[in-house]
């Protein structure tokens, strides 16, 4: 059976909105920023990006390697379809859970005048 993009990415939000309950999924407009992942997930202190595709063949288009790679450096990102949905989750799901990184405390902040004084 054929499954469009749009139909496969509706199944794929109430799956991520059951796994985790609370969850903040934000569709990107294709037309804003040529490449920009379709997804946006928002998850507790967290956030993650998915490029959904219909099938493992289907097309990429221009920058969108360059963000799933530059947005998985920042926090987490794949592309998704039905043939890796299963190990995308799972990689997402343990993105979800890990430790957050280190931060500098809020109390080692220092003003401007120190750093060039």
């Amino acid at each position: 059976m054929y499954v469009t993009e749009n139909q496969y990415q509706k199944k794929l939000i109430k799956r991520l909105e059951t796994m985790f309950p609370g969850i903040v999924v934000l569709k990107n407009d294709p037309a804003y920023q040529q490449g920009i992942l379709d997804l946006i997930l928002l998850y507790r202190d967290r956030w993650a990006s998915l490029e959904v595709k219909r099938s493992a063949d289907a097309a990429v288009q221009p920058n969108q390697n360059h963000f799933v790679e530059q947005f998985d450096e920042m926090s987490f990102a794949a592309y998704i379809y039905p043939e890796n949905e299963e190990e995308v989750l799972i990689a997402l799901q343990q993105a979800f859970e890990s430790p957050r990184r280190t931060r500098v405390p809020k109390s080692k902040s220092v003003s401007l005048g120190q750093l060039h004084g």
